[in-house]
C-alpha cells in the first residue's frame, strides 16, 4: 500500500530573517508528524521577487531529521542541467533519501523568463531537454548530446545520489503529462478537480507505457492552497495572499481552494484520496504561522483516518 504523505509549505518570509524562527516552524511541523517540507522557487517573480528552490530546499534538509524535502517545482528551464544536477546531488548527499525534485516549466510571469535569457515559446523545449540531461547525470551516466538548447560532451556528475532522486514533473498542459510520464518518476498536479486528477495520472501513465517504462515507482501528488478560520475570515486571507502572489483574481482559483476548519479541508481533500492520490502538499494560510502548522498536522490525521476508510 502506498503512505500517506503529507507535506507543508513554510512561509516564504520564514527564509528571508535569520531570527530562528525557520528552524523552530520546521521542528514544530517535524513535531506534529508532518511528513515533508515543499518549497518554491522564482528568479524574479513579478518585479522581481523571489527565491531559490534548491537553496531553500537545502536549508530545510539540514534543519529537519526524518521529514522529506520536496522543491515545488524548480523552475528548470530557466538553467543549465549540469550546474542542477551538480546542486542536486550535493543536496542529496546532506540529506540522503530525503529529498524529492520538483520540476516545472513555470511562465506565470513571462517576464521572469526573458530575465534568465530565456524565449517563453521555448520553455516547453528547454524543459525536455535539460530534464532528459538532468536525469541521465544523476543517475551517473556520462552524458554527450547536441541539442537545440545545450551541448554537453561527455559530462558526468559524480557520485550519484544513493539512493537514486525521484523526480516528479509539475503542470496541468498535456506537455506536462507526457513529459512526466516519459522522464518523470511521478506528477504533481495543481488547480484540478479529482476527476481531472485520477485523468491526468492515466495520461501520464499512459505516455510512460508508450516510451516503454513499465517498472517506475509513480509518486503522483496534489499541490494545494488551503485557506484557515472561520470561512469569511479564511476566504479573505488565502484570497489575499494569492492575489498578491499570483497578480490574478482568486475567483480563477477558488473552486480548489479547501477553506475553514481543518476538518473542512480533509473532507474536500478526501476526494483526492478516493481519486488514488496519497501525496499532498499544502500551502496554508492561517492567522498565525504556529496555526498553519497546526492545521496541516490536523489535515493529516484525518486524511490518515480517511485512507483507513478508502481501502
Amino acid at each position: 500500500m502506498t503512505p500517506l504523505t503529507v507535506g507543508y509549505r513554510p512561509p516564504h518570509e520564514l527564509f528571508d530573517v535569520a531570527d530562528g524562527r525557520l528552524a523552530a516552524t520546521l521542528r514544530r511541523a517535524e513535531a506534529q508528524g508532518i511528513d515533508r517540507i515543499c518549497v518554491g522557487d522564482h528568479v524574479s517573480f513579478h518585479g522581481g521577487r523571489g527565491f531559490d528552490g534548491l537553496i531553500h530546499a537545502t536549508a530545510a534538509s539540514v534543519l529537519t531529521e526524518r521529514m522529506t524535502v520536496q522543491t515545488a517545482v524548480y523552475l528548470l528551464p530557466l538553467r543549465h542541467p549540469v550546474p542542477v544536477a551538480r546542486q542536486v546531488a550535493s543536496l542529496a548527499a546532506l540529506a540522503p533519501g530525503r529529498f524529492s525534485f520538483g520540476v516545472g516549466v513555470g511562465g506565470d510571469d513571462r517576464t521572469e523568463v526573458r530575465a534568465c535569457g530565456v524565449d517563453p515559446s521555448t520553455r516547453g523545449r528547454r524543459m525536455d531537454e535539460s530534464l532528459a540531461a538532468v536525469r541521465d547525470l544523476l543517475a551517473g551516466r556520462a552524458v554527450t548530446r547536441t541539442g537545440e538548447f545545450f551541448a554537453l560532451d561527455d559530462v558526468r556528475v559524480l557520485p550519484a545520489p544513493t539512493p537514486p532522486v525521484p523526480i516528479v514533473v509539475g503542470g496541468r498542459s498535456r506537455a506536462a503529462l507526457r513529459r512526466a510520464g516519459t522522464l518523470g518518476d511521478g506528477w504533481l498536479g495543481v488547480w484540478v478537480t479529482p476527476e481531472r486528477w485520477a485523468a491526468s495520472v492515466d495520461e501520464v501513465e499512459a505516455a510512460a507505457a508508450a516510451a516503454g517504462r513499465s517498472d517506475v515507482a509513480w509518486r503522483h501528488g496534489l499541490q494545494v492552497w488551503c485557506g484557515f478560520g472561520p470561512h469569511g475570515v479564511a476566504r479573505a486571507a488565502v484570497s489575499a495572499a494569492m492575489e498578491d502572489l499570483y497578480r490574478l483574481p482568486f475567483d480563477r482559483f477558488e473552486r480548489y481552494v479547501p477553506m475553514g476548519t481543518p476538518a473542512d479541508a480533509a473532507a474536500a481533500l478526501a476526494r483526492y484520496l478516493e481519486a488514488g492520490c496519497r501525496e499532498f502538499n499544502i500551502v496554508p494560510v492561517a492567522s498565525s504561522v504556529d496555526e498553519g502548522v497546526t492545521a496541516v498536522a490536523e489535515v493529516r490525521t484525518l486524511l490518515a483516518a480517511s485512507l483507513e476508510s478508502v481501502i
